[in-house]
């Protein structure tokens, strides 16, 4: 039997900490790299990201995008980064934020979190905003290959507050993306497979998160302001389960291997000292 994305996960956070270190081949970090922006460029930052990354944390994120931005030969790059991280001991979160309906998710499904496709991630993003149910052709495909699903709850990004914060029923739009996440998440242990994205920089106790019983992932940590010290007010008794995202601030420090792993160990000390506690479910 295959075995669970909650359970894999939890057992790596253990081992590696919680932070979660993204792969977003920006045009402008690569210029800053001194790399041309095309797929020599793409390739030559991706890979040495994936180097100096993927051996150190638990969780990768590449950003699907800006892969797809040079076409087919940048999803060529993109699959030999998910399987190089593979092979380092990291899983793999694939942000892609796909959201469709019927056999047009399924296909979505297949790609990404279907045992044999060449773009199979550990865990995707995705979108509800579509319906939470049309997303059941991926927490299907998750669950017969031992995958995971992290669904947009409360993003970052300002233009996202007035859908998601909107009431729905007496409780905001968000709210019951985590509740419905929650659901699926019930009995499982040490925690589910379904995750919500809530970014980092989002208002202190916005969102009740205590019965999530899966992962968090938190966008806005490093680059975007929100600090280890924030995350506490911010996520409350779910702070165990939470997975700080940075990418730009630990990849600015490119294009050395030594320079930017340095960084993400200074990171790695810092939510240590006043983050998450890795491993544990956010059922508390």
């Amino acid at each position: 039997m295959t075995e669970r994305f909650g359970a894999r996960l939890a057992r790596a956070v253990a081992a590696r900490g919680p932070l979660c270190a993204g792969i977003d081949p920006h045009p402008g970090l690569l210029a800053e790299w001194g790399l041309p922006v095309d797929v020599r460029g793409l390739e030559r930052f991706a890979l040495t990201a994936t180097e100096a990354l993927a051996g150190e944390v638990a969780v990768v994120k590449p950003q699907s995008a800006f892969f797809e931005a040079h076409g087919s030969a940048g999803v060529a790059v993109l699959e030999r980064v998910v399987a190089a991280c593979r092979d380092a001991g990291a899983l793999v979160l694939l942000d892609v934020k796909r959201g469709d309906i019927g056999s047009t998710m399924a296909a979505y499904a297949a790609a990404y979190l279907s045992d044999g496709s060449p773009l199979a991630a550990d865990a995707v993003t995705v979108s509800p905003y579509l319906g939470f149910g049309a997303l059941e052709p991926a927490f299907e495909a998750a669950a017969a290959s031992g995958r995971g699903v992290f669904v947009l709850a409360r993003t970052s990004n300002p233009d996202g507050e007035a859908l998601q914060r909107a009431d729905e029923g007496g409780r905001t739009v968000a709210q019951s993306i985590v509740d419905d996440a929650a659901a699926r998440n019930a009995g499982a242990e040490p925690q589910g497979d379904v995750g919500v994205v809530v970014g980092a920089t989002n208002v202190p106790g916005e969102l009740r998160l205590a019965g999530l019983n899966g992962p968090v992932l938190a966008p806005g940590f490093g680059a975007q302001g929100a600090t280890a010290a924030d995350l506490a007010g911010v996520f409350g008794p779910a702070l165990p389960a939470v997975l700080p995202a940075s990418s730009r601030a630990l990849l600015r420090c490119g294009p050395e291997v030594a320079a930017i792993r340095d960084e993400l160990r200074r990171v790695q000390a810092e939510l240590a000292d006043g983050g998450p506690a890795g491993g544990r479910s956010a059922a508390g």
